[in-house]
């Protein structure tokens, strides 16, 4: 089916929230049903962006109504207790506790923080991705957990999680980032077990697209919850500066996306994949709007979001289907990335599209407002 698209990214949004919302009226059915996970977290922490230009009621109830399926009045809550990922959902206790004042919300964040607590580490601190994955770290881990740990910090005052989420995010990149290209590899074992592990390294040997997104989400979020007096904010300030310029660097210039394997464009098998090109815009966007980086990044941010608009689709009932998503991915080589599924309206894509359309209507706003003012 085609169909005229809408005209601002915040309609974008909002077309691509009511889609889902019309394909799963209860929240608790998203996919994984009735499970606490970041596959909802991701999408719903899209629509709490939407909501927060766009003030639009349904939006919040529909995030309560999935919250409320798995945290009881007690606050009690069935999550995995030995994975970073098992967290991000819990980014969307903060806005709820904050609006309701209903004591559950901050016990179940309460028991998320102190999951960390548990977590097991690498030599110098860093968490696991899942115990399953002994002594390595993952970019998305980054997000999964490092996120909650800032919003958590503002709301209750446990200050300290701040230092402790930039020590996790130093070592991702003393470890894992490329001098060369300026990107970060997927993961990074420290006991060099792992078959895809680099023997002096221990880093994976890919730039995974979504994996880099979760990275530029996390670090861009990272300095908007951040006090500016923080120290290493500056440090990390430069961080993501460096990691712009390596995104704009491996754009597609044709399409404006970015490809699964991020700088081997030129292999046949390689595709271009949405759910990491959309969280690349939201960080280039983002970058922008704090001052980090200027001009040409705000128009690599541009090019990327048309690029999704064109390719996005629609289905027989008139429904938004982001396409071309990559299924849930673990480290590995080069064959296993090309190789991987692409589904349409995976959580992950749609989520990250949604994030991607409300940052880029900020700064798009922005934009015209200073055009205004030069004129």
């Amino acid at each position: 089916m085609t169909m005229h698209g809408p005209n601002t990214p915040l309609e974008w949004a909002r077309k691509a929230c009511d889609s889902l919302m019309d394909t799963y009226a209860d929240a608790g059915s998203l996919p994984p049903a009735h499970r606490w996970h970041y596959h909802q977290g991701v999408f719903l922490c899209g629509m709490e962006q939407l909501w927060e230009v766009a003030q639009e009621e349904k939006y919040i109830r529909y995030i309560q109504q999935y919250v409320d399926d798995l945290v009881d009045e007690r606050g009690n809550l069935y999550f995995a207790r030995d994975e970073l990922d098992a967290v991000q959902a819990g980014l969307l206790l903060f806005t709820l506790d904050e609006r309701t004042g209903a004591a559950k919300y901050r016990i179940a964040a309460d028991k998320l923080r102190n999951q960390l607590l548990t977590l097991n580490r690498t030599s110098e601190g860093g968490y696991w991705h899942k115990d399953k994955y002994p002594y390595q770290m993952w970019l998305d881990g980054l997000y999964m957990a490092g996120v909650f740990s800032l919003k958590y910090a503002n709301a209750f005052g446990e200050t300290g999680l701040r230092a402790e989420v930039l020590r996790q995010e130093k070592l991702m990149r003393k470890y894992m980032r490329d001098e060369k290209s300026g990107l970060l590899y997927h993961a990074w074992d420290e006991s060099r077990q792992m078959p895809w592990a680099d023997p002096e390294t221990g880093c994976s040997p890919e730039f995974w697209s979504r994996s880099l997104g979760w990275y530029g989400l996390a670090v861009s979020q990272f300095l908007d919850l951040l006090p500016a007096e923080e120290p290493g904010r500056e440090e990390l300030a430069g961080a993501l500066s460096g990691f712009v310029d390596a995104l704009i660097r491996y754009q597609h210039k044709e399409s404006g996306l970015w490809y699964q394997v991020v700088d081997k464009g030129e292999r046949p098998d390689n595709w271009l994949e949405t759910s990491g090109s959309c969280l690349f815009v939201y960080t280039l966007a983002k970058a922008v709007q704090l001052g980090i980086v200027g001009e040409e990044a705000a128009q690599a941010a541009m090019r990327g979001y048309e690029g999704l608009t064109r390719v996005v689709e629609w289905d027989e009932l008139g429904r938004l289907v982001v396409p071309d998503i990559c299924i849930g991915t673990s480290a590995g080589d080069y064959d296993h990335y090309a190789a991987r599924p692409k589904v349409k309206n995976d959580l992950h894509g749609v989520g990250a599209f949604v994030m991607a359309c409300t940052q880029m209507e900020t700064l798009i706003s922005r934009m015209e407002n200073q055009a205004d003012v030069h004129v």
